[in-house]
């Protein structure tokens, strides 16, 4: 699944399958301006941060369990979020502080450091990387990927895929060359 935000017309997060298809809004009410994500691929959880609402927010992938985690002026111009076991990490824009939050006690927050001009933060650690298995977009004996001539999106689940074309092309009527 691909998770994102959007605060055009109507402020809201979505989700979607990897190809755009089965387009689902799980958050759309009480929300105006979410900007950073962030997934617990563990338990399933999809926390962002709303600029306008001065708060962090979270709900599950169907967009139940709704709660606030934090709220107020303390949080004020957060960019960036990631969730690293019981803690979310995010950088605040102003003064480019690296906060640390308690994602089940949001009175606990601490700044970490200063790094000049931080806009984004990234964890990488074995433990949040979810094992490969087989998928259909792996590469085929002609070295194209799913047997897409350009690109392979992951459809529905890892078995399904859809072929796309880079721009300037098209999708042949086979479903998986570009002319």
């Amino acid at each position: 699944k691909l998770f994102f935000t959007d605060y055009g017309n109507a402020a809201k997060v979505e989700r979607c399958d990897m190809d755009g298809m089965n387009r689902t809004w799980i958050v759309d009410s009480k929300i105006e301006q979410p900007t950073a994500l962030a997934l617990d691929l563990i338990n399933k959880y999809v926390y962002w941060v709303d600029i306008y609402l001065d708060s962090v927010e979270v709900v599950d992938y169907q967009g139940r369990k709704r709660q606030t985690i934090i709220k107020g002026r303390q949080i004020r111009h957060l960019c960036g979020l990631v969730v690293f076991e019981n803690y979310l990490y995010t950088v605040n824009s102003d003064n480019f502080n690296i906060l640390r939050i308690n994602r089940y006690n949001g009175t606990d927050v601490q700044s970490l450091a200063r790094l000049d001009n931080a806009k984004e933060i990234h964890v990488y650690q074995k433990r949040t990387q979810t094992a490969v298995r087989s998928h259909a977009c792996e590469v085929d004996p002609y070295g194209m990927p799913g047997g897409c001539s350009h690109i392979c999106l992951l459809s529905s689940n890892y078995k399904a895929r859809t072929c796309r074309c880079r721009t300037g092309f098209i999708l042949g009527n086979d479903g998986r060359s570009c002319k």
